[in-house]
Order: C-alpha cells, then sequence, then structure tokens
C-alpha cells in the first residue's frame, strides 16, 4: 500500500492555513494505480451481495462510480442541496464551524436494498454520518462505508457505525 500512499500529494495550507490536503487526482491520473486500488477495494465487496454503491459529492462519484462498475451494480448520488432534479430527502449536519447539508432522491432505494457507501477520504466522519443517516431513513441496509483513506488522527470512525468502515489507506 506504500506505493498507493507515496502518489498521493499532501498540499499545505489548503483549503485554509494548518491544513494539509490529500491530493488524490495524482492517483486518479495514474492509470495503473487507479485501476489497482479499485481493484483491491472492489475485492473485499465480491461476495457481499452489494445492491447500490452510494457515491458522495464529489470525488465520492470518482470512487463510486468505479466500483459500481466493478461489482455490476448501480450508484446513487448524494449531492449538495439543489443539484437533484427529483423529489429529495436532506441531511443537515455541523462541520467544525458552522453546517452543511446533503440530499439524496427519495426513491434511490428499495426497501432492504444493501448498500456501500463510497468516499475517498474518511476525516472527521460528520459528512459520510449524515449519508448513514439518509440511507437508513429510505430503509436500505448499510453493509458497510468504504474510503481510499483515512485520517486516523481525527478519529472520524467513531461517528460511523461500529465495524461498518473500510479504509484501504491510513494517514
Amino acid at each position: 500500500m506504500d506505493d498507493l500512499k507515496k502518489i498521493i500529494r499532501d498540499i499545505p495550507d489548503f483549503p485554509k492555513k494548518g491544513i494539509i490536503f490529500k491530493d488524490i487526482t495524482t492517483l486518479l491520473a495514474d492509470g495503473a494505480s487507479f485501476h489497482r486500488m479499485i481493484d483491491l477495494i472492489a475485492h473485499r465487496y465480491l461476495d457481499r451481495k452489494i445492491d447500490k454503491i452510494v457515491g458522495v459529492e464529489a470525488r465520492g462519484f470518482l470512487l463510486g462510480s468505479a466500483l459500481a462498475y466493478k461489482l455490476g451494480v448501480g450508484i446513487v448520488l448524494v449531492r449538495k442541496p439543489g443539484k437533484l432534479p427529483y423529489k429529495t430527502r436532506k441531511k443537515t449536519y455541523d462541520l467544525e464551524y458552522g453546517s452543511d447539508s446533503l440530499e439524496i432522491h427519495e426513491d434511490a432505494f428499495c426497501p432492504g436494498e444493501r448498500v456501500l457507501i463510497a468516499d475517498d477520504l474518511l476525516a472527521t466522519g460528520g459528512t459520510v454520518a449524515a449519508v448513514v443517516e439518509l440511507v437508513s431513513e429510505l430503509g436500505a441496509e448499510l453493509v458497510e462505508c468504504a474510503f481510499l483513506a483515512e485520517l486516523d488522527f481525527l478519529r472520524g470512525r467513531e461517528r460511523l457505525p461500529q465495524d461498518k468502515v473500510y479504509s484501504l489507506l491510513h494517514f
């Protein structure tokens, strides 16, 4: 995994001073590394009977789409308010300085469908915790939350259901 970690570039003081941003665009641009990353994550779910992948805006769309293709299932998009064209369910959640909201189509799942939430990075866990709530409210069963990378020191997995978090890389 170290070879994949080395491809991810650190951007100091982005988006604000004191933060070191993990830029995955370098990994996405390297075809062999992107392919390997998707294969490694998808392998975990081959026999888990996933019905749908939930991709979290925006980089989660990239990971989620590739996983959905690899697993032969559909993808459901979770977006910022006002971006989805049909009736939506909305969840507002707290950030370090303020709040934000996400929306999902009301008819995204059939009752009991088994879903995998996919995103690029697990940091504080607030965004994905909101997505977990949306999935539950719509009657789907959460199989797991899958991430390319996790910033362990921020302890975001503590905000998510126990034993339902998988991260390929850890920082």
